[in-house]
């Protein structure tokens, strides 16, 4: 697939991850639409980087929000080959905390609709749109770009309902994949380690840089740019499919 030819879609576009994936595809060609909430920067983005890049408010929780966006992505771009999903939240709480009281299971549910099933709202949408595209000489119509995250694989104290929904999507990524090959859309997945993006913002400059000092090598947090061009590479070679790749440094997170 060749990033100059095509329209994507970035779910969480207006900040983080998915802010430098929406800069590095505009910046290389792509027309290019800025799903987020309507309180983010995402119009703000959209109207710095000119005429290719559209903003959409969507929630992805939001079913006719994010039909709505589709259908207006399509419009102004012509066809979609492409979804990076980046809208997700961050969530800490214990099972039990230590003076008894249970895990929120409204927080625990909300954290599993955003990240989990807001994912595969935004899947399913998008994956209808691509199966009509012409395919390339490979014979591709589309790809999907996931964000999963190493807490799928070693969840920290704390991490029960953000673990789990990031390794539902994890778990997702090769069944799509199966399912979308018979149309030519491939289906990976990324999973970040310790990156500098609002998640970890609110920390003081001396934690930051004790968990940037925990990463074997680079031994700092990873780059919004670095994620951004792990995603475009995925896109561009059609051998990647139904795979997480794990973007951490070779960090092997501790319970604490």
């Amino acid at each position: 697939m060749k990033i100059e030819e095509i329209g994507a879609i970035v779910t969480g576009g207006g900040s983080g991850l998915g802010e430098s994936t929406v800069r590095e595809l505009a910046g290389r060609g792509a027309k290019v639409a800025i799903f987020d909430l309507p309180n983010s920067r995402g119009a703000e983005i959209a109207d710095e980087l000119g005429d290719a890049v559209h903003s959409f408010p969507v929630d992805v929780t939001d079913t006719q929000s994010l039909t709505a966006g589709v259908d207006g992505a399509r419009e102004s771009m012509g066809s979609i080959h492409a979804l990076i999903n980046c809208a997700g939240v961050g969530s800490a709480s214990r099972t039990v905390d230590k003076d008894g009281t249970p895990f929120d299971l409204d927080h625990f549910r909300r954290t599993i609709e955003i990240n989990l099933i807001g994912t595969f709202n935004a899947i399913r949408l998008v994956a209808s749109t691509m199966i009509s595209n012409e395919p390339n000489t490979e014979g591709e119509r589309g790809c999907i770009v996931n964000t999963s995250s190493v807490a799928a694989f070693e969840g920290q104290i704390g991490q029960a309902a953000y673990s789990a929904s990031k390794g539902g999507i994890v778990g997702l990524t090769l069944p799509v994949a199966r399912d979308l090959s018979r149309h030519g859309v491939r289906c990976c997945s990324i999973a970040p380690g310790l990156f500098a993006t609002p998640l970890l913002a609110g920390l003081p400059a001396e934690a930051v840089d004790a968990l940037g000092a925990s990463i074997p090598f680079p031994p700092r947090l990873g780059k919004p740019a670095e994620y951004a061009a792990l995603a475009c590479h995925i896109l561009e070679n059609p051998m990647l499919n139904g795979e997480t790749v794990r973007l951490d440094g070779a960090i092997r997170m501790q319970p604490r």
